[in-house]
């Protein structure tokens, strides 16, 4: 087998791993690239192997990073199958036609105001192309075998979020798996990962390989944050992927008022794909670990903000509330609009939850930045960031390795992928010294011969 890293080696976005099989390719991720403005353009790209050369597709989540180029690759000729378990399948027919809108309508307000350098502004894909993939998806459920491109392919759970899989690749020359992103082991929604079995080679993330997430309770954190915007008149603005982390502050702040940590506000989450993801949590409730009771708080404990009037009705409230909105690291969608009515008011306080890639608005408030740059002219932020680490849906270094330590053999080999050089490097070299691992941290563009197990 030959495995060549074509994203997500030296940064946490554009997840594309090229497997090549005795004839065979399958492209495992199929991710778009975020933040950095020499990232996004990659995805303008032509693909570094051609569309219709694929086998498949072995498809481990559903977030965009990992998902959202599917729509291109569809459309400049893919046509095999997408691997990936039922509810990943699901939660991508909501995903992929809202990004493809979201392109749209981009590069349609791009157009209205004149401010982009492309005359006429392209959506990189749209709805009606992301429509087209659903077709392709072949739901495969955890612990069953399926086939693609000549290699065994078995799902087991990640965490992290609704369906998501770490992925093992069989052939006779060997397995390999890939561990998509792993969840933490203490999430109250989602379950722990799933050890990994048995493999001659790992692919495995490495997002907070640098890092501890801090202890403590989250619902005092956000119970302390929300008493004092209440005392200041203000309103809570909260950068959120769509699925998961949206669904878990739904949680937590229900939490909140349920304990009686902070006095009952509004919650709104202005996002229609929060709204459809969040219904999944009912249809799929193998999938997490909320009791009945629990799901109604995360699925009725917000009122979900679907039209464009409503969502710019929240714009004109002037009483303390909370609003979720995406995108999380704010790379786009309806936080932006928030961001221009709400960042420059010294009583908003924004709150930061997740991981901000480089190069995106949410990596520039959190290093201190009060301009941002949205839709082609800067806003002054006024408001109090506020950043809370406990959210993290990704495991964190000590838990990255204890994943690792639990595989009943010793790999051959493990490339860190998903991450930061910085984070990238200190998970290696923690892999190394306990584990005597070896391990590699991936470098765009290359390739390794999977055939020496020695």
């Amino acid at each position: 087998m030959k495995l060549t890293f074509l994203g997500a080696a030296g940064t946490v976005t554009g997840s594309r791993f090229l497997v090549e099989n005795q004839g065979s390719r399958v492209l495992v991720d199929c991710g778009l690239f975020q933040g950095l403005k020499s990232l996004r353009l990659r995805n303008w790209e032509p693909f570094p192997v051609p569309p219709d050369s694929l086998d498949g597709v072995v498809l481990t989540h559903a977030h965009l990073d990992h998902s959202g180029y599917l729509p291109r690759l569809v459309r400049e000729g893919f046509d095999g199958e997408i691997l990936c378990t039922p509810a990943t399948a699901k939660l991508c027919d909501i995903l992929l036609p809202d990004s493809g809108r979201i392109h749209e309508q981009d590069a349609g307000f791009a157009n209205k105001k004149g401010f982009s350098k492309h005359k006429p502004a392209l959506p990189l894909y749209t709805e009606a192309d992301a429509l087209r993939v659903s077709a392709r998806f072949r739901p495969v459920e955890f612990g069953e075998e399926a086939h693609v491109g000549g290699l065994a392919v078995r799902f087991q759970p990640a965490g992290h979020i609704l369906g998501a899989a770490t992925a093992t690749m069989s052939s006779k020359a060997g397995t390999i798996l890939f561990s998509g992103d792993l969840g933490r082991a203490d999430d109250p929604l989602m379950p722990a990962p799933a050890p990994p079995g048995e493999a001659d080679w790992i692919v495995m993330e490495s997002t907070y390989g640098d890092r501890s997430h801090p202890d403590g309770n989250p619902a005092e954190a956000i119970g302390r944050l929300v008493r004092e915007t209440v005392d200041r008149r203000g309103v809570i603005l909260v950068a959120s992927f769509a699925v998961g982390r949206a669904q878990s502050l739904v949680y937590w702040l229900n939490r909140v008022f349920e304990l009686g940590l902070a006095p009952r506000i509004p919650v709104f989450v202005d996002s229609p794909m929060a709204s459809d993801v969040t219904s999944l949590y009912r249809e799929f409730s193998h999938c997490h670990r909320l009791p009945p009771e629990g799901s109604s708080a995360v699925c009725d404990g917000a009122r979900f903000i679907r039209s464009v009037d409503e969502s710019k009705w929240l714009g004109t409230q002037t009483n303390p509330m909370v609003v979720v909105a995406a995108s999380g690291m704010m790379t786009g969608g309806r936080i932006l609009h928030h961001l221009k009515t709400f960042g420059p008011r010294k009583e908003t306080c924004i709150l930061i939850t997740g991981f901000q890639a480089a190069g995106t608005r949410g990596a520039t408030l959190v290093s201190g930045g009060d301009e941002l740059k949205i839709h082609g002219k800067y806003v002054k932020i006024r408001a109090r960031v506020e950043r809370i680490d406990m959210l993290s849906a990704h495991a964190d270094q000590g838990e990255l390795l204890e994943w690792i330590g639990s595989a009943p053999n010793r790999p051959a080999r493990v490339f860190l992928v998903h991450g930061e050089p910085a984070a990238a490097d200190a998970l290696r070299v923690r892999i190394q010294d306990r584990l005597g691992i070896g391990v590699s941290v991936a470098r765009d563009g290359e390739s390794a011969t999977l055939g020496d197990r020695s």
